[in-house]
């Protein structure tokens, strides 16, 4: 799919990195939304860009485990600016930490309805 066509959460992706174990999945998903609670608290572009960078790094990876593709697409962008050699003015740090935020929340809020889901069926669809 191209960018932006992805779902917020993807349930495939999620159901294959877990072997289609509910139990699992819902767990993996309580992880993803402590980690990126976590792990937000440093996504600051008045920090060095290495401590938002390794922010961006680590939500990026608890995001492919359940699925949130859009997020971690976005945590790898604000990861490589922070990253790069370059300097980073505060304009683009800003911008690609938004980026991250901005998908934050509704990742949060389908991993929520996919508990929900997963709870009520006990099985991926």
């Amino acid at each position: 799919m191209s960018e932006g066509l992805e779902p917020i959460l993807d349930v495939t992706h999620l159901s294959t990195m877990t072997g289609s174990d509910v139990s699992l999945a819902v767990e993996v998903i309580d992880i993803f939304r402590q980690q990126t609670e976590m792990w937000t608290r440093i996504l600051d572009p008045a920090l060095p860009k290495n401590q938002w960078a390794d922010a961006a790094h680590s939500i990026k990876g608890t995001a492919l485990s359940v699925g949130a593709l859009r997020l971690a697409a976005a945590c790898g962008r604000a990861e490589a600016l922070g990253r790069s050699e370059e300097d980073v003015s505060p304009v683009e740090a800003g911008t690609a930490i938004s980026a991250v935020k901005d998908e934050i929340g509704p990742a949060i809020e389908a991993a929520a309805r996919a508990v929900h889901t997963l709870s009520v069926s006990g099985k991926f669809s």
